[in-house]
């Protein structure tokens, strides 16, 4: 059978027969799932690979069990101690946070396996911190706040635990141009001349001053004594510092069965690497500790400042968290600082410094709050993946961390392991799985299942194989010169007879065009390409598909023309991760159930959704709703999540409170619902520049009294009639206005009739002659005197 369906492989093709495999080894290699028979009369002699199949197929074609090679992998555990569940006291040197401590792994590849790992911060545990403080200049005013930090520091970490130990260091800058004074004048006092400070102390690179004590007093003493420096440029040289209070153990007093703290105090940024080139230091930092009989760091003019990725290296190798305390303006660049560097966080540190204590104890129990697993000297042929089961049960593919945890809990991690291929025979492999900070670790011994039993009864010179040849695991392997199943044959031999055998198909060429035929079987030719194999040369492991020019994108391996992919990869250039880890949102959903996960990144379906993890969508029909729940749990402390921790876990937007609320932004979206006392709330939603989502919401949802029914009705009552007299009003306003426009056209018109009905007095009837001359005389004064 050439087909398998039950294969994961998307062709249903066969792979353990299409692997040209021609020893038990390399068939273990193609496919977990791939045996070989190492029976004496089995298959035929036509069918060289026919050995070689899922155990399936072989049994059902005559292979018995007992000559079946198919090893799988295994897991067993060396050393399982218990969890503890108290840090201090007289066990406190025998305390256990991972479980197991050891276990060894036989792996097959590509034959998965898995192991659970069990992680639990144990209460009381003791704690060293080392306080490493900024002394230049600018931090004067620090200095004398923490004249007395260690009586109450001590106060404070003994509510945490009961073994408590302290120290402190500082540091300035390198004593060198141009990162200090060198000037001759400076040489003593590097404030000289500056009127506001006068006097100060030398620059110094790392000064550790007190080793980690339960004595509190001797911080304090030691507080005393110190005086500020000056260095001539704004950063720090306390990378420097960072390094050697992790690397020089004896001399801080580091224990190893305590948690180790490490609080840098500063108010600027730190120099890094190659910044050391601008005084002429071109040697890297070697990562060792260089401290004189004076307990100051030798190295500082001598080599550059360490690397981030050297500080993250020590810090993890020596189980130390790194607490940032910065003033404000520094946050954002110290918080990068902390993606870089594992088992490090940020805290804003007050101008003078009058916050360090909350803020180390706030920084201890965020610390404590987490848990985070690392892999130390992964093989490369090894590929590791996790699942995180945290304080509510649920499995989170893709994850290795656990927040909001309480001191005591426990979490589990599921660890799922196979390896790519075989190293050298006998190679030992080993690597250490450890939570971030921790002492704790489990070690993972391997060992690879790569060869077969059956080669252990290998024939020399074997009858079986005409005495010719070693017969192993069911085939033969001819001397030089000889070939054929029973190494029956010489190189060069040639005839019709054989030539049938090297065709695939009547009619095709001989060894597909790719090969010459020799004593029944084909001889592939080299390729500049790769290795053309098959029993007719069909296959090779070149012509497969690429990506960017990289043949199955370095993610698989090519066999006959298909992509085989590592674990983790799928797709017919292997070009696409089936890791959801870069896709999970903050409250466990893959793309916050807005999208689906494509090749390690979020594709958002969701019209109005963006973001990384499809988490921002103003425009979703959702986002009211969803938002409104964080409102009522983190202002009002009710609805569905008014649990206190799983309000802090899902709900880290920014919430403003207003008393009256502006609705005239174009880019937040105004949100309103009904609360159970029939009040409305409202809040507006929206996305800033900076990416984070802003809630602005009133400070009390609104209410309004119910109205009255009889004041109601006396309303709509008066409402009517008032109605019904304006209405007449202006009827009556209307007629009254028409009738006297009426009138006055009535008027008008009488005038006018009895005008024209009347005599005109300047008319007289005609006189004889006898009176023309005294009538015109008497007619004239009329006139005139009319006309006067």
């Amino acid at each position: 059978s050439r087909l398998n369906c039950n294969l994961p492989y998307p062709t249903c093709l066969n792979v353990c027969m299409s692997g040209s495999a021609l020893s038990c080894e390399e068939c273990l290699i193609i496919h977990p799932s791939c045996a070989w028979c190492a029976q004496e009369k089995f298959g035929s002699a036509r069918t060289l690979m026919s050995r070689c199949d899922l155990r399936q197929n072989l049994q059902k074609r005559g292979c018995e069990a007992h000559h079946m090679e198919s090893p799988s992998s295994s897991t067993t555990v060396v050393k399982s101690e218990p969890l503890s569940s108290k840090g201090s006291g007289p066990t406190q040197y025998d305390v256990i946070q991972i479980m197991p401590q050891k276990i060894s792994l036989s792996l097959r590849p590509g034959d998965q396996t898995s192991f659970k790992v069990q992680v639990r911060q144990v209460e009381d545990y003791p704690v060293d911190l080392y306080y490493l403080m900024d002394l230049s200049l600018s931090m004067k005013d620090d200095l004398d706040t923490i004249r007395n930090l260690g009586t109450k520091l001590a106060d404070e970490m003994r509510k945490l635990t009961s073994n408590f130990r302290l120290g402190f260091g500082s540091f300035v800058d390198k004593n060198m141009s141009p990162f200090s004074y060198t000037a001759r004048k400076y040489q003593d006092n590097p404030c000289n001349g500056y009127k506001l400070f006068p006097s100060c102390v030398p620059s110094f690179g790392f000064r550790h001053l007190l080793s980690l004590t339960d004595k509190v007093d001797r911080f304090n003493e030691e507080v005393q004594k110190q005086m500020v420096s000056r260095n001539r440029d704004a950063p720090e040289g306390g990378f420097d510092a960072i390094l050697q209070a992790a690397v020089c153990k004896e001399r801080i007093g580091w224990r190893k069965e305590a948690f180790h703290l490490l609080v840098f105090a500063t108010d600027d940024v730190p120099h890094l690497a190659l910044d050391g080139k601008l005084g002429g230091l071109v040697q890297p930092h070697d990562g060792e500790c260089h401290m004189n009989e004076k307990n100051e760091y030798s190295g500082s003019t001598n080599m550059d400042y360490p690397s981030l990725a050297l500080l993250g290296e020590k810090l993890a190798a020596n189980n130390i968290y790194l607490i940032f305390a910065v003033t404000k303006r520094l946050y954002v660049i110290y918080k990068n600082f902390t993606a870089l560097i594992p088992g490090t966080t940020v805290e804003i540190l007050d101008q003078d410094s009058k916050n360090i204590i909350q803020l180390i104890v706030n920084a201890y129990n965020s610390i404590r709050s987490k848990v985070e697993l690392t892999v130390w000297d992964q093989p490369e042929d090894l590929s590791l993946s996790f699942t995180a089961t945290c304080q509510d049960g649920q499995p989170l593919p893709g994850l290795r961390k656990c927040a909001d945890l309480k001191i005591g809990d426990t979490v589990s991690f599921d660890v799922s392991i196979d390896a790519r291929g075989c190293p050298a025979p006998g190679t030992q492999q080993s690597f250490t799985i450890k939570p971030v900070g921790f002492k704790d670790r489990l070690e993972v011994s391997v060992d690879y299942r790569c060869a077969c039993g059956c080669t252990d009864q290998t024939q020399a010179n074997s009858t079986h194989c005409s005495s010719i040849g070693q017969y192993t695991c069911g085939i033969c392997r001819c001397d030089p010169g000889y070939l054929g199943a029973r190494c029956e044959c010489q190189e060069g031999e040639a005839g019709s007879m054989y030539l049938s055998a090297c065709r695939q198909a009547e009619g095709m060429q001989i060894c597909g065009g790719r090969g010459e035929c020799s004593c029944n079987q084909c001889l592939c030719y080299e390729s500049e390409f790769g290795k053309i194999y098959g029993t007719f040369c069909e296959c090779d492991d070149f012509s497969c598909a690429r990506h960017k020019g990289i043949l199955c994108s370095g993610h698989g391996e090519c066999h006959c023309g298909e992509c085989k992919c590592h674990a983790g990869y799928i797709g017919d250039n292997c070009n696409c991760s089936t890791d959801t880890s870069s896709c999970v949102s903050d409250d466990g959903q893959i793309c916050s159930g807005r999208g689906s996960c494509a090749c390690g990144r979020c594709q958002c379906t969701e019209p109005g959704a963006f973001g990384d993890t499809c988490e921002k969508c103003p425009t979703c029909p959702d986002a009211c709703g969803t938002k409104r729940e964080c409102i009522e749990c983190r202002l009002f402390s009710s609805g569905r999540l008014s649990d206190n921790q799983t309000c802090q876990r899902l709900c880290k937007d920014e919430i403003i409170t207003v008393e009256t609320l502006k609705t005239d932004d174009p880019n937040a979206v105004l949100c309103l619902y009904k609360t159970e006392n029939e009040c409305v709330m409202k809040f507006t939603y929206s996305e800033h520049a900076n990416g984070m989502s802003v809630l602005t919401a009133l400070k009390e949802p609104e209410c309004g009294a119910a109205p009255d029914a009889m004041t109601v009705l006396l309303a709509v009552v008066g409402s009517i009639l008032l109605v019904g007299i304006v209405l007449l009003a202006i009827w009556k306003l209307v007629i009254t206005v028409h009738d006297r426009r009426e009138f006055a056209r009535f008027q008008s018109a009488r005038s006018r009739a009895r005008y024209e009905m009347a005599s005109n007095p300047l008319y007289k009837q005609p006189i004889s002659n006898d009176y023309v001359e005294t009538d015109f005389s008497m007619y004239s004064k009329s006139y005139n005197g009319a006309a006067h």
